[in-house]
């Protein structure tokens, strides 16, 4: 029920960070990975590398033509690549803004469209999964950027799911916590501010991103057949937690 062997997996964003950990777990569950990123991996496994700029709408129609010449469709889509600029939103400038569009919300919405389309065509029952955030749920400062594109993923994703549930095509959100990766490195050497957030969470801790391949295969299997449009948060309780 959980397998996803032979799946033809894309993983965008893979060469680093979450996206790094879900390349060697799905690979190690004979998926069959390819990574699509901007940047290659600096680590060796069982996956192919395509290049892809999702700031530039080009190089993601170029790098899906050449995974599509390879594999004709794929079975599973995961979207967990971004950027993050810190500023605070009065000060904000318009590329920070527009570069955090084109990276967080534009290029995944483009990546979907034409994985979409590839399923509908070859009649695959496929699953698209898109990594949204906390901050898509909740307020932070000093981030207009990120968080305004993290809440259109979110919602993004659940037009999708109603679009093409008709299809068979089920698309759905996980939701991570604050996590020990390249991205959160400046907050997480910062032991005061790396302890702040770790008492913020139920469990008192920091996710390691190991811990995102499990509810991902969990999504990208029949496990979940039923499960779409939805958010599965993997937070630490975060969100759950009170006073």
């Amino acid at each position: 029920m959980y397998s996803v062997e032979g799946y033809k997996t894309i993983i965008v964003g893979g060469s680093r960070g979450i996206g790094k950990a879900l390349s060697y777990g799905f690979a190690q569950a004979n998926a069959k990975v390819t990574i699509l990123d901007i940047n290659p991996p600096d680590f060796e496994g069982n996956f192919n590398f395509i290049q892809c700029d999702l700031a530039d709408n080009l190089s993601i129609k170029s790098a899906l033509k050449k995974y599509h010449f390879d594999y004709s469709v794929a079975d599973v889509l995961i979207n967990c690549a971004a950027i993050t600029i810190p500023g605070q939103s009065h000060l904000y400038t318009n590329d920070d803004w527009l570069n955090s569009l084109a990276v967080n919300l534009s290029g995944i919405f483009f990546l979907c469209r034409e994985i979409g389309k590839n399923m509908i065509e070859h009649k695959v029952k496929g699953s698209i999964i898109n990594f949204t955030s906390i901050g898509a749920e909740q307020g932070f400062a000093n981030n207009p950027g990120y968080a305004a594109t993290k809440g259109g993923v979110k919602q993004l994703s659940k037009a999708l799911a109603v679009e093409w549930g008709q299809y068979g095509i089920r698309v759905n959100n996980i939701v991570p916590g604050y996590t020990h990766t390249p991205m959160n490195s400046k907050s997480w050497n910062d032991k005061a501010l790396r302890k702040q957030r770790s008492d913020n969470s139920v469990l008192g801790r920091w996710a390691e991103p190991e811990e995102m391949v499990g509810p991902s295969i969990f999504l990208a299997s029949k496990a979940s057949s039923y499960i779409t449009g939805t958010d599965l948060v993997v937070d630490g309780g975060w969100l759950a937690k009170g006073m």
